[in-house]
């Protein structure tokens, strides 16, 4: 497409429906992982551009983080503008980033070049997962981020019906003299709190019931473990000392011995290499004397004194 007018240096001026803005939003929303466009539809007159409707852009070219308009995708956004805005022009395109943020890439910025170059067009880029949103437009040849965009509800002026619950006296700063029934009318949003406090009643059966089970768990593992120490075989580990010298017990508490040393009855053997018929077992003691030498004494005393 070509510029119909030469570019100005100031920003043009952007109106666009209540509803549309909606529709935009609830579009993106609908895909939270890859990118969805469409078409802004309105009229464009004296640097001001009124975007009206917008067509949402089916069969595109779908992807995380780019999307194109296919043929299949114009054929329908043809179709639908002749059915139902015969008189109105695309005044630009609107697409979403999911979750990084509003601003043209340069494939977005090769669509706007190539399929919405007149100054009255623009691109409008809503982010879903931040609610964030911008519109971006021609200015003096180049593409900016528009400052200023007005968004109007054309549903405005449609006559306001009576709501069914009337306004208390105390809101407007009067007196109310309503009769009884009407009252008892606005008395309803004492059922509110009622049922508030059934809710809090509720909750606070819910913790009691919590904090008993609790306890009985906790009842039911001692008393499990009560049973277990009374019922298994237990194994009692008492400490003693060991005298070094003797190899005798000494009980630790009391420091009497306990136990005697192990092989104090038993006789040992003959020693290694020791010759058949000897004692080995040392010195002889005072009480048994050695008859190893028996005729010493016996020549002794034979002798003259």
């Amino acid at each position: 497409m070509k510029a119909k007018a030469k570019p100005s240096n100031a920003q043009p001026g952007l109106v666009v429906d209540s509803e549309v803005v909606r529709q935009i939003r609830q579009h993106a929303r609908s895909s939270s992982k890859t990118e969805v466009c469409g078409v802004l539809i309105g009229q464009d007159r004296d640097q001001r551009i009124d975007v009206a409707a917008c067509i949402e852009g089916q069969n595109a070219e779908e992807a995380g983080a780019h999307v194109t308009f296919t043929q299949d995708t114009w054929e329908h956004i043809y179709a639908v503008k002749d059915q139902k805005y015969p008189e109105e022009r695309i005044v630009g395109w609107y697409h979403s980033h999911p979750g990084f943020g509003v601003f043209l890439s340069d494939h977005d910025t090769f669509i706007h070049k190539n399929f919405f170059s007149s100054p009255g067009q623009v691109a409008w880029v809503f982010d879903p997962h931040s609610d964030e949103e911008g519109c971006f437009g021609w200015v003096g040849g180049r593409i900016e981020r528009l400052k200023q965009i007005g968004v109007v509800d054309r549903r405005g002026g449609e006559e306001a019906h009576e709501g069914e619950r009337p306004e208390t006296g105390a809101a407007n700063g009067a007196y109310d003299e309503a009769t009884p029934a009407q009252r008892d009318k606005k008395i309803t949003p004492i059922k509110i709190r009622q049922r508030g406090g059934e809710d809090t009643e509720e909750s606070d059966s819910s913790l009691e019931r919590l904090v008993f089970r609790v306890f009985f768990y906790l009842a039911a593992s001692a008393l499990g473990f009560a049973l277990a120490w009374y019922v298994f075989p237990r194994v009692v580990v008492m400490p003693v000392l060991l005298d070094p010298r003797t190899g005798q017990l000494i009980d630790v508490q009391t420091g009497q011995v306990i136990a005697e040393p192990i092989g104090k009855h038993e006789v040992p053997g003959p020693a290694a290499g020791a010759k058949p018929g000897t004692n080995n077992a040392g010195p002889p003691s005072s009480s048994n004397p050695s008859s190893s030498n028996p005729g010493d004494k016996k020549g002794s005393d034979a002798q003259p004194k």
